[in-house]
């Protein structure tokens, strides 16, 4: 929308984009600067680790298959130095890559080849999720799982449980409907505020990793709970956790 972009460019948000390709980095690089995006790039992994240490970016685009320090190993690092969105392009649909990238601190995964105005929308969608304004409710309660949406914290038994967005997110859509059943659908659709688009079985990495979290036994989870070929739902059948 064209008042999205006036957006952009008097805000300036600052891209990182690290792909071996020039020329993917360059049709890249110029859908990101025609939307009013600032760029900076890299070919390497340590050249992005470089400017990353130096330089104020709000984003990363982050290709898996770099030469020397792969993508995943960047990703994992760039998430030691920054609390930044992370973008990563994967040249094969293949799960287990997306899994890693996940598991490593992707916020996003888009499969290449995509269409510049798919990875646009994913990186304006992914600024939007970092800049959730915070919001004036009470904190929640049940199965020892403490969550304060204002704050954006989580504790078990009184101890501080560092969660990512989608975990968060996905924790407390759970906990303000105990025993609803969400479907995968619902969850990501909640995520991307109705604009996910992608593989639905992201929603199983993060909950995957959200259980090994807030769980006593993540091997026999009893808070957040599976329904199979249907979705997910915090507590018991017949009542909330206990």
């Amino acid at each position: 929308m064209a008042g999205e972009d006036r957006y952009h460019r008097h805000m300036a948000d600052r891209v990182l984009v690290v792909d071996d390709e020039q020329a993917i980095r360059r049709v890249v690089e110029y859908a990101l600067k025609e939307s009013g995006f600032e760029v900076v790039s890299a070919g390497r992994g340590d050249e992005a680790l470089v400017i990353l240490e130096k330089e104020h970016v709000d984003l990363v685009v982050l290709d898996l298959m770099l030469p020397g320090i792969d993508g995943i190993e960047v990703c994992r690092r760039i998430r030691a130095l920054r609390n930044v969105p992370i973008i990563m392009l994967s040249a094969r649909d293949d799960e287990v890559d997306k899994v890693l990238c996940l598991e490593m601190g992707a916020d996003d995964d888009v499969t290449q080849p995509s269409s510049p105005r798919e990875l646009v929308s994913r990186v304006k969608a992914n600024l939007r999720r970092a800049r959730v304004a915070p919001v004036q409710e009470d904190p929640i309660r049940l199965g020892g799982i403490e969550v304060d949406p204002a704050a954006r914290t989580v504790a078990r038994e009184g101890e501080d449980v560092p969660l990512t967005f989608s975990e968060f997110e996905i924790l407390l859509k759970l906990m303000k409907s105990p025993r609803r059943v969400f479907t995968r659908e619902e969850l990501m659709d909640h995520l991307w505020d109705g604009s996910f688009f992608g593989d639905l079985r992201s929603v199983d990495v993060h909950v995957r990793h959200l259980r090994q979290k807030v769980e006593r036994d993540p091997a026999h989870p009893v808070l957040i709970r599976t329904v199979r070929g249907v979705g997910y739902a915090l507590g018991r059948e017949d009542g909330p956790a206990e």
